[in-house]
């Protein structure tokens, strides 16, 4: 399976972010001495299931190095498209390519085994999307301060998950309803008002399981969609904040660079 890198961020003046980027993309913050991409690609060279890294939105340039084919792609000037140009590079390597992992660069705690273990969740259930979240309690034991934006469904609290999966079709159906709905990425409720008021109503009611609304956002747009509850925080631990960018930071600082960082479920 191949892997789409989305890289092509750039904070603006009003974004908090931007006093550490200075106008340079969000992906090559210094993170215990690596650009915060080069985690993400070291995670992805570590992964047994993973066989080309496809780079949104940077050069070769800027030295990043991986154990893999690294192939990279200007930036589209908006994340569908982005993801659709790297879909499109996937099957120019390799025509019969099925599946895509969508891999944001801002989440530089993943690691090797959580990719291999998302791709073993996607081998042998067929969906058209695999949409990661993770439980409130899994997120705030790893990290308390995160901060995260939770989305309040019957009996579980969750915010997404920054590594997904697609079937290659998606990057030609439903892509009116995807730009919509990447765009409100940050925000569930105006997802769901995407989807439909009735599914906005109810989940302010909190009448809605996980379940429920995988069922019910596959049969608006019209694709079979898989909920993949995450056992680590860190594939939605992204940085999108000087808060979070300092949590990686230590978190680094604390693990220590000659160290191995062993997680567990």
């Amino acid at each position: 399976m191949d892997a789409v890198v989305t890289a092509g961020g750039t904070p603006l003046p009003e974004d908090p972010l931007y006093r550490y980027t200075l106008g340079h993309s969000k992906a090559i913050l210094d993170i215990a001495g690596k650009p915060m991409i080069q985690w993400v690609l070291d995670a992805l060279s570590a992964s047994h299931k993973i066989d080309n890294i496809i780079v949104m939105g940077m050069s070769e340039k800027i030295g990043l190095v991986a154990s893999k084919p690294v192939y990279y792609l200007p930036n589209e000037g908006r994340m569908l498209a982005n993801i659709v140009a790297g879909i499109g590079k996937t099957l120019e390597l390799n025509p019969q390519t099925e599946y895509v992992l969508i891999v944001s660069s801002d989440i530089p705690a993943l690691t090797g085994e959580m990719v291999d273990w998302l791709v073993e969740q996607i081998e042998g259930t067929p969906a058209d999307i695999y949409y990661g979240v993770i439980p409130r309690a899994v997120m705030e034991k790893r990290f308390p301060n995160s901060k995260r934006t939770w989305t309040h469904l019957k009996g579980l609290d969750v915010c997404g998950a920054d590594i997904n999966a697609a079937h290659v079709s998606m990057a030609t159906e439903h892509l009116d309803t995807w730009e919509e709905l990447i765009g409100h990425r940050k925000s569930a409720l105006k997802q769901a008002a995407t989807i439909g008021f009735n599914v906005l109503f109810m989940m302010i009611l909190r009448q809605l399981t996980l379940d429920d609304i995988v069922k019910r956002v596959s049969e608006r747009i019209g694709i079979r969609g898989k909920a993949i509850i995450w056992p680590w925080a860190e594939a939605g631990m992204d940085v999108d904040k000087p808060h979070q960018l300092e949590i990686m930071r230590m978190d680094y600082g604390t693990w220590g660079l000659a160290k191995p960082r062993v997680t567990s479920k």
